[in-house]
């Protein structure tokens, strides 16, 4: 039998060439949504559109590709019915939309009242930011995952984007144009932007 000489990429290209994506180490993948500031987000792009109209477990999907998703974790707070009962209905479909997806855990912060100069009572959510960064870090710290992507344009995270690159994790951030902090964009290793033509391909037609 003669002996082949030579390296073995110019005898065997083909094999040699699918050597990487065989051995290739699929990446586990936890995703950290903001909700308050998706919604802010598609009404940027239409003020008509809320988190309700957005399909997320089809986009997910679609941007993990081949990786493992491991864990989607959505931030919020309820709405109050007395004051906008239709969104007050869309949030909770949305809510039980995403609590029927296998990886996914809903966590709901409260809701705190304040008033304005002129007296008008309005809400804000207390302690979503909070709780979406410590929950971040501490799995980059038990080693949940190795990609985090959070769903956020908001600049409070570019220090918690800097935590998680320090243990040695990925991070990514999806987000809108008008919403996408500076500081943010440059401490992420990459950033995704939601245009329309993406929140129409996306939109939720259930």
């Amino acid at each position: 039998m003669p002996k082949v000489f030579g390296h073995p990429a110019s005898v065997f290209p083909a094999i040699t060439s699918v050597i990487p994506d065989i051995f290739k180490m699929a990446k586990r993948i936890s995703v950290y949504i903001d909700g308050a500031n998706f919604v802010y987000g598609m009404k940027s792009l239409n003020p008509k559109y809320s988190d309700y109209h957005f399909d997320f477990e089809k986009y997910i999907k679609t941007i993990v590709d081949k990786d493992e998703l491991t864990d989607i974790f959505y931030y919020n707070a309820s709405l109050k019915q007395n004051i906008n009962p239709r969104r007050f209905k869309e949030q909770q479909k949305l809510l039980s939309r995403l609590r029927k997806i296998p990886e996914c855990e809903v966590i709901l912060c409260k809701r705190q009242k304040r008033f304005t100069k002129e007296d008008e009572e309005y809400y804000t959510i207390k302690g979503d930011d909070i709780h979406l960064a410590l929950d971040m870090l501490n799995h980059a710290w038990e080693n949940r995952y190795d990609k985090a992507v959070l769903f956020s344009g908001d600049g409070d995270f570019s220090q918690l984007a800097r935590y998680v690159k320090d243990k040695n994790k990925e991070i990514e951030m999806v987000s809108f144009h008008e919403l996408a902090s500076k500081n943010l964009i440059n401490e992420v290793d990459k950033c995704i932007f939601i245009d329309k033509k993406i929140a129409n391909k996306f939109f939720w037609r259930g």
